[in-house]
This record gives structure tokens, C-alpha cells and sequence, in this order.
């Protein structure tokens, strides 16, 4: 009879790969919803439309992917991430990390975030209100579940990203460990306000504030360019490999604009003019508009990266890029102004239909997608 071999003649069984935050897309054919931004009924609305039941189960055995900002200023943010974490845990949809779920996780307590920061919640009733707020358990659990995500997802034929895809941010983002977006986005941003310290930066961003009194949340009163301020906004955006992912690429303005609730001194850019790779990638983040506001009505600054790109249109330096976030966290806006009627909101939550490319809004509307010209 044959001797067992001896446990040291035993080959090792190879350790499972640590997961990372670039993360694994499902395969088979899936629907890549924009940002939500809290607008339960919207996002009811659109997994009915693309035929999903209320447990996230597709006839067809499609996959729900999100592209991030699940959370902040719509009405029902806790309905949302309640539903998300069900079905996420049931493995029946897959997500990246939003600059909103970074907030959260990191306890940054920024506009709109009133549902969970007890310090934001009167000071967004006034734009946000009525809004739902989370209980404590709700609150606990909704930072664990967004922690353990990912920063972006990938497979042979797609990409998916909130806001960048740009090869040095995703090769660091694949050498940290799922569920350490926190510790690597702070450990990044102790680096950028360490550098602004040691030299001049620090006194010259105390000077500029010296000089201009009023709060930068403060819409009414515009400042002037406060280029110390737009130093450190863009040492702090790029030096964060993390931080481009989930925020994107920015470079200095010109000068000085509200958006996000805040006034801003560095600018959005259009990274995708410049992304060469044959992958296509799909992300959220940027304000898009299906059509142009109408004369007298304001467009969101992000929505100029998309002048003379059709609603329907990829983008990019090879028409590989589609952003299919078309502003559902602006309705805000017009329930303020006492619209309610989502039919006729110029604001859509959207999915993108793959591999079919097709376009479907929370109203039910369906478009078949085409490509921009070049830049």
C-alpha cells in the first residue's frame, strides 16, 4: 500500500488574490445606471422600466451596475442605500465609489449631505428639504456597505468608473486592498496639506481669506479669483490618484463659478479627449444635459464639456466614452420652484443598455446611442 505523502510534500494550495479596488465587472449584459443622488422614486421608475423586480432580479439575467453618487440632496437617500445594500449583499448588482460615498465615508460633511451629517441637515433645508434623515443604524450601516466598494470595475469589453479613467490612478488604485478607500484617499490628502504647509501656500490661502470675509458656500456673494485657494484645490485634487477617480481631472479657472454649493477656482476637464485606449468606459459624475436649457435658464458648468455632443452621443478622442449621468441630483432644483412633475423635469436618471448601447430614462424613453465626432 501506498504511503501518504507527508504533509511538506503536500503542494500549497496558491492563496486567493486579495481583492482590490479596481474590481471586477459581472459578465453577460448589464444596465449602468447614473448617479441617483437620493431620488428614490426616480430609481424605482427606471428599474421598472428596464424590467427589474424590487429585489434587483432581472428576467433576462441582466446585472445592475451603478456608477457611484447613490447618496446626497434628492429626497430619500436612506430608501436608496437600504434597497442598494439588499441587493448589493445578495450579489445581484455591482458599484464604484462616488465622490458622495467618499464624503461619506471619510465623515466629511459636505452640501447636501444633511440626511446623515446632523451639522449639514438645517443648513440644507433650505435647498434640500423635505428630505428623509437616516437613523443611527441606518447611518452605520450605510458607511460599512459604502466602504467595502470599489473605486472602478473592469472586464475585457468595459470599463466603469464615477469620473476618470486615467492609467497612473487606476495602476495605484490596483495595488490597494478592497475596503481601504479611506485610509488611502486620507493617507493622499495628509501628503497635499503637508506640502501646502512647508512652503508659502498656507499663509497665502489665510491672507486671501483675511481679505474676502464671506463663506465660499455662499452663492449670493461672488469672490474674486482667490488663486491660493485654487492652489490648493488642485494640489489636493491631483495629487489623490483616488481623488481623480472619483472627482476627475481639474486645472486652474479662469475665474471664479458656483457649483456643487460652493464657489470653485479650479475647473473640470475633459479628460476624455485625451484617453487613447480601445476599452470603453462609462461614467457618472458630470452633469450632463440630454437637451440645452432652454433661452434664460442656466446650465450647470459641467454641462459646457458636453457642447455639440448629442445627449445620445459617446465621446471622446475615440467616441469610447459615455457619461450617463444626466443630472437626476438637480431636481432639487425644481422642486424648489414648485415643479414636481418628473415628466417634465429636463433632469433624467438614466441607464446605458450593454452590450445593446442603448439610452433609457426614469420616463420610460429609450434611444439607441451613436457616436460624437472627435475632438
Amino acid at each position: 500500500m501506498a504511503q501518504a505523502p507527508k504533509s511538506s510534500d503536500t503542494p500549497a494550495t496558491p492563496a486567493a488574490p486579495t481583492p482590490s479596488l479596481v474590481g471586477r465587472l459581472p459578465g453577460g449584459p448589464l444596465d449602468i445606471v447614473g448617479d441617483v443622488h437620493g431620488e428614490w422614486d426616480a430609481l424605482q421608475a427606471l428599474l421598472a422600466h428596464l424590467g427589474y423586480d424590487r429585489q434587483g432580479r432581472h428576467p433576462a439575467g441582466r446585472t445592475l451596475v451603478f456608477v457611484g453618487d447613490l447618496c446626497d440632496r434628492g429626497p430619500n437617500t436612506p430608501a436608496v442605500l437600504d434597497w442598494f445594500g439588499e441587493v448589493y449583499e445578495a450579489g445581484r448588482c455591482a458599484a464604484v465609489l462616488g465622490n458622495h460615498e467618499v464624503n461619506l465615508i471619510r465623515e466629511d460633511a459636505k452640501d447636501g449631505a444633511g440626511w446623515y451629517f446632523d451639522a449639514r441637515t438645517e443648513r440644507d433645508r433650505a435647498k434640500y428639504a423635505p428630505f428623509v434623515i437616516a437613523s443611527p443604524a441606518q447611518r452605520e450601516r450605510h458607511a460599512a456597505l459604502c466602504n467595502r466598494l470599489p473605486v472602478a470595475l473592469e472586464r475585457e469589453d468595459l470599463r466603469v468608473v464615477h469620473a476618470a479613467w486615467q492609467a497612473a490612478p487606476i495602476a495605484a488604485a490596483r495595488g490597494f486592498a478592497l475596503g481601504t478607500a479611506r485610509r488611502q484617499y486620507d493617507r493622499f490628502e495628509e501628503q497635499a496639506a503637508e506640502q501646502a504647509r512647508s512652503g508659502s501656500l498656507q499663509r497665502r490661502i489665510q491672507q486671501e481669506s483675511a481679505a474676502w470675509p464671506h463663506d465660499l458656500e455662499d452663492g449670493q456673494h461672488q469672490p474674486p479669483l482667490l488663486s491660493a485657494h485654487g492652489e490648493r484645490e488642485l494640489l489636493k485634487q491631483m495629487h489623490n490618484p483616488l481623488k481623480v477617480l472619483t472627482t476627475g481631472v481639474e486645472a486652474a479657472a479662469s475665474a471664479p463659478f458656483y457649483a456643487g454649493g460652493k464657489w470653485r477656482f479650479t475647473e473640470r476637464q475633459p479628460w476624455w479627449n485625451a484617453y487613447d485606449e480601445a476599452t470603453p468606459v462609462v461614467i457618472g459624475h458630470y452633469w450632463r444635459l440630454f437637451q440645452a436649457p432652454p433661452p434664460g435658464l442656466g446650465a450647470h458648468a459641467e454641462s459646457a464639456l458636453f457642447a455639440g455632443i448629442p445627449g445620445n452621443a459617446w465621446h471622446g478622442k475615440r467616441g469610447n466614452v459615455f457619461c450617463v449621468d444626466f443630472s437626476a441630483g438637480a431636481r432639487w432644483s425644481e422642486r424648489l420652484q414648485g415643479q414636481h412633475d418628473p415628466r417634465q423635469s429636463r433632469f433624467h436618471l438614466a441607464a446605458l443598455r450593454w452590450p445593446e448601447k442603448t439610452l433609457v430614462f426614469d420616463t420610460g424613453q429609450t434611444w439607441a446611442t451613436v457616436t460624437a465626432p472627435c475632438a
